[in-house]
């Protein structure tokens, strides 16, 4: 295999992915010691023996290692045999719980955490304290930019200012590399309004100003020292930070919430004012209507008038098909 070839069959394999599948083989190889290639009583021991420690999505996720590494060294998918597939359908039925929803972060909630952290940034100002008026600058963007964008943690994180343009008054554009739902011939574009209050734009350019960065990520970490970091964010550590911006601010129930939540927060936000959902899926980047749905909450009162208004009509067209 040439390196040219290699370097293009890499590249179709998105980074997390490929960390995933590795860290999969070495549980599977080293930390169970399973013998590959594997057999399929072999994996399907594994499943049996993992049924009440991993999720179903996790061990979904071993079986495409698993069948992954048996396709790049030539040999059978084990993964594929009927027993497989029997066993872990045994394990959703039998261990399979509902998935959990991100609590969403209401509107409300977050004014009043800008409305600290803006608080907390002009004190930290007067006393000197320069960590803190980086740290609650750079936040007020995220938790901005998080919510009216509707981003995930990752794609947060991975925020670079080379592929960001933005101008107060007007907006904002962002221009992402690709994340784990962009396609290779993607060239996404987020669009983001300046706003009268709440602005995400504002909130993006005062972090640039006071921080001085130019280019780089977005979102890095700054030590106690004020020191900014050139690297970027990880994705894992937007959800404790976002616990500990809202238990500061004195939100209640801060450990409830968690990295979807400004996703989620958004979606009910939009569908609550009147927004098509297919213009939400087009804002937020979904493909598939149920990706939406997931992050829609409806309200009772709202599916108890469809009801009703359906009862009624059904009602009115008895009485007017009912014989003189």
């Amino acid at each position: 295999m040439t390196a040219e070839l290699q370097h293009y069959i890499q590249a179709a394999d998105r980074e997390n992915t490929v960390k995933a599948y590795a860290s999969a083989i070495r549980h599977f190889e080293i930390e169970w010691h399973g013998l590959l290639p594997a057999t399929v009583d072999t994996v399907a021991r594994y499943l049996v023996e993992h049924a009440t420690i991993y999720r179903v999505s996790t061990l979904r996720l071993h079986l495409a290692a698993l069948a992954r590494w048996h396709a790049d060294h030539g040999f059978a998918d084990p993964t594929r045999s009927p027993l497989v597939h029997k066993v872990l359908r045994g394990i959703r039925a039998k261990h399979a719980t509902a998935q959990r929803r991100a609590r969403p972060l209401q509107l409300d909630v977050l004014a009043d955490v800008i409305a600290w952290l803006t608080k907390d940034q002009e004190a930290a100002l007067e006393q000197g304290r320069r960590a803190d008026v980086l740290r609650r600058c750079r936040d007020r963007a995220l938790l901005l930019l998080g919510f009216w964008r509707a981003f995930r943690a990752d794609e947060l994180a991975n925020m670079r200012i080379e592929e960001v343009v933005a101008e107060r008054g007007k907006g904002l554009t962002c221009r992402p590399g690709r994340t784990k739902t962009t396609d290779e011939d993607d060239d996404r574009a987020f669009h983001c309004p300046a706003l009268s209050c709440l602005c995400p734009v504002d909130a993006y350019l005062d972090w640039l100003e006071i921080s001085g960065l130019t280019s780089g990520p977005v979102f890095p970490a700054i030590d106690r020292w004020g020191n900014v970091s050139s690297d970027h964010m990880m994705s894992q550590s937007v959800l404790p930070l976002l616990r500990k911006i809202l238990a500061e601010a004195g939100v209640a129930e801060a450990q409830s919430y968690s990295s979807h939540s400004l996703r989620r927060g958004f979606a009910g936000w939009a569908s609550a004012n009147g927004w098509d959902i297919k213009d939400l899926m087009e804002h937020v980047g979904w493909r598939d209507l149920s990706s939406a749905l997931r992050y829609i909450d409806k309200p009772q009162d709202s599916m108890k008038a469809k009801f009703e208004k359906a009862l009624a009509d059904h009602a009115l067209a008895r009485s007017k098909a009912a014989p003189g």
